[in-house]
């Protein structure tokens, strides 16, 4: 989903919450009746448990052979495929409806037979307010991005109007496998006539009626603009023993709440989409020949495999789409297409140079792209709540009527068509859950992206165009705005907390620069080529296999040879939260003087006064001054004493202290310890003129990093040290301004 980064942290700024969530009154009163269903359940009653209500990071790393073990290349399919879909839909689009008949076939991969399969009706959550999706928004204060109204007939839903299983029909009852409330509507359970046996598989049939809502998290039409994801009656996941965590076969399968997104099988997918003739249309995966016309109507079959979601787009507003092509090693050549409308046609060019920029570092930095496609949407005016969003080679954008260059609007559009592509390997071709471990889909996506930008070294004028002409004109650096999102000075929740257990919107949304911020900090410490190679290894690893947070933290202990570090970081940041503040509490450097009081000079007790101590002092300077004349301030004839004093408020992490002294020299020590203060002091012939904490700019996790140095002569350091805050803030304050 869209990065709060470039769009929300404004929001985080003045404390406000970095999602919305639209809202409104009631069903609407066309909707038709459901279909009888059985009382709710929160438990499956055939011994296959549920996945945990409360399941979150995974602290057990999976088996070698979870999912059918690594994927070499050498197999028939990319992934081990689990399901298949052939599904053919019509779309209404002046009632903005869906009637559809669906075909799947699930294989059960587990060693016990199964008797129910539980289906995500996701569209639910926007059937009325008693959903868990509502009811968070209603009772724990969350919402959702752009919080856009819903309105009197705006609600949208889905209906299974028959089930067939081998020519039986299939009953079906409404669940809540996480203790949500008994009216959600997005868990549906499926009594099976017949068990499917270990290793078989079986198909069902099914018809479906669905109603999409006005554009609402990831979904829905505004005119004649429809963006249809979530659409059709989907299988969870059985995960079996060793599989991220698991001990004993579980169905994943999460009620669909207002911060969580998705996790599904990898299989094929088949689907003929049946629109007016008028309307272009966009999809995951390859057209399939020629659409088909009659009637006024076309059909346009698309097929793609290895893939664990489908969605598309339909407008006839649509511009002529602006194609592309991209190449690169081990890759199939890629076609690329932008749809987009045509008041919005200064986005299509940069979205398309954005995406081909994107295949070519994800590629080279990860593993080669393996599709044939990308399709990416410039959502249409007033439906921005469907910018932003992945699905397997088909992604939204954003929309912008002038994106000059390295302006605003410029970083904003490649900043979000680069996340979105990104999507399309940690949550496409990893497919991690991102219900229960949203860090490894939207956190390292979100730290990667920065890392092509950095590298890109595009500096983008982060002021709108009219301070542009009066010269203001401040940069951005990568991940310095991360810190302003990443609830530094507050973090409530670990990086590997579930979607929905967490404080609230705003400590979701800093899942995104958290964790952004958290693997920028390991890189530095681990070093870029360790961190780059371990990435590669993981991705190696884990493509097509549904990784966990373990699995992660295995794969980056192993790879760079420091477990060391990386167990500390994931203890410290993933599975639970500290802050990080260590600072210089004091910082003094004054003369070794002689003292007053009584002294042994030569065999014999003298008593030195104060006077002719000071006397002594006088005469010892004026000596030292005429042999020195070109002596540069902060030395003299006395030693220095030097004394830093250092404080921790929070997560111990190593730190390295440097003291720079008046004659160019400097003292580096090492602050490794878990206590909460520490002295440090020299004696030595120069003053020092300055202390750094954290020279390397390890730890952007720092609570402040404007406390890590201290200077005992005026100098300009302390404003440079603002800079890059400051433009941070400008940043976050102008994007703010601008939503509104």
């Amino acid at each position: 989903m869209a990065a709060r980064w470039w769009k929300a942290t404004g929001l985080v700024l003045v404390g406000a919450a970095m999602t919305a969530l639209a809202m409104a009154d009631g069903p609407p009163r066309a909707m038709p009746a459901s279909p009888p269903l059985a009382a709710a359940a929160s438990v499956p009653g055939d011994d296959i448990p549920f996945a945990a209500a409360d399941a979150a990071a995974v602290s057990v790393p999976s088996s070698p052979q979870a999912w059918g073990g690594p994927r070499t290349g050498q197999e028939p399919t990319l992934s081990d495929r689990v399901v298949d879909y052939r599904i053919q839909v019509s779309l209404d689009p002046d009632k903005h409806t869906l009637k559809g008949k669906q075909q799947l076939t699930w294989r059960n991969r587990s060693d016990v037979p199964v008797r129910a399969v539980y289906l995500h009706l996701y569209l639910n959550a926007f059937r009325n307010e008693g959903s868990t999706f509502f009811s968070e928004k209603r009772n724990l204060g969350f919402d959702f991005r752009s919080d856009v109204p819903m309105k009197d007939g705006e609600w949208g839903w889905i209906d299974m109007t028959r089930v067939m299983q081998a020519g039986a029909a299939v009953s079906q009852t409404f669940v809540q496998p996480d203790n949500g409330p008994s009216t959600d509507m997005t868990v549906v359970r499926l009594d099976l006539p017949q068990a499917v046996a270990p290793g078989g598989s079986t198909t069902l049939d099914i018809d479906f009626d669905a109603q999409l809502p006005r554009v609402i998290a990831r979904t829905g039409y505004f005119g004649s603009f429809h963006l249809i994801a979530q659409w059709f009656p989907k299988i969870g996941v059985l995960e079996l023993p060793g599989e991220r965590g698991a001990t004993a076969p579980r169905w994943n399968v999460h009620e669909f709440h207002l911060h969580s997104e998705f996790y599904a099988d990898f299989g094929s997918y088949d689907v003929t989409l049946d629109v007016p003739s008028e309307y272009r249309v966009g999809a995951t995966g390859e057209l399939q020949g020629t659409p088909a016309t009659a009637n006024g109507r076309t059909r346009h079959r698309y097929v793609q495999h290895d893939v664990h979601d489908f969605a598309w787009t339909a407008d006839k507003n649509y511009a002529e789409p602006l194609l592309g092509d991209w190449t690169g090693p081990g890759s199939p050549p890629v076609k690329i297409r932008v749809l987009y409308p045509p008041e919005f046609k200064a986005s299509a060019a940069p979205a398309l140079k954005a995406t081909q920029d994107s295949l070519t570092y994800f590629s080279r930095t990860l593993g080669p792209y393996p599709y044939r496609t990308v399709t990416v949407v410039i959502p249409a005016h007033n439906a921005t709540e469907a910018g932003g969003m992945e699905y397997p080679t088909f992604f939204t954008a954003d929309s912008f009527e002038q994106v000059p260059p390295l302006g605003i609007n410029a970083l904003a559009l490649d900043f979000v068509t680069i996340h979105e592509f990104g999507h399309g390997y940690f949550y496409g071709i990893l497919a991690s859950n991102e219900f229960e471990e949203p860090m490894l889909d939207e956190g390292l996506n979100e730290y990667w992206d920065q890392r092509m930008l950095r590298e890109a070294g595009n500096r983008y004028i982060v002021a709108p165009e009219w301070l542009r002409r009066l010269g203001v004109r401040p940069h951005l650096g990568e991940f310095e705005l991360e810190r302003l999102g990443a609830r530094l000075d507050d973090p409530a929740d670990g990086t590997g907390a579930n979607s929905w257990g967490r404080l609230s919107s705003s400590s979701y949304g800093a899942v995104y620069s958290r964790t952004a911020t958290v693997m920028r900090d390991l890189e530095a410490q681990l070093g870029t080529p360790a961190i780059e190679k371990a990435f590669k290894d993981y991705y190696a690893t884990w493509k097509f296999r549904h990784p966990s947070i373990a699995d992660l933290r295995e794969s980056l202990a192993v790879s760079t040879g420091r477990r060391d570090v990386v167990e500390r970081v994931f203890a410290q940041q993933v599975y639970a939260t500290r802050k990080v503040d260590d600072r210089i509490e004091r910082f003094t450097s004054t003369e070794v003087l002689p003292l007053a009081g009584f002294q042994m000079e030569k065999g014999k007790r003298v008593d030195v006064s104060e006077a002719e101590r000071d006397k002594r002092i006088s005469r010892q300077r004026e000596a030292w001054d005429k042999a020195n004349p070109k002596a540069k301030p902060g030395s003299g004839p006395f030693p220095w004493r030097t004394t830093v004093l250092v404080r921790r408020d929070g997560a111990a992490v190593p730190q390295t202290l440097v003291v720079t002294f008046a004659d160019g020299s400097r003292k580096t020590v090492q602050w490794d310890d878990d206590a909460a203060w520490k002295r440090f002091v020299w004696e030595g012939s120069s003053k020092a003129v300055s202390v750094q904490l954290d020279p390397q700019k390890l730890h952007y996790l720092d609570a402040s990093k404007l406390d890590d140095s201290r200077t005992l002569e005026g100098d300009g350091s302390a404003a440079r040290r603002w800079s890059a805050d400051f433009a941070a803030l400008f940043q976050a304050l102008q994007t703010f301004l601008v939503s509104l």
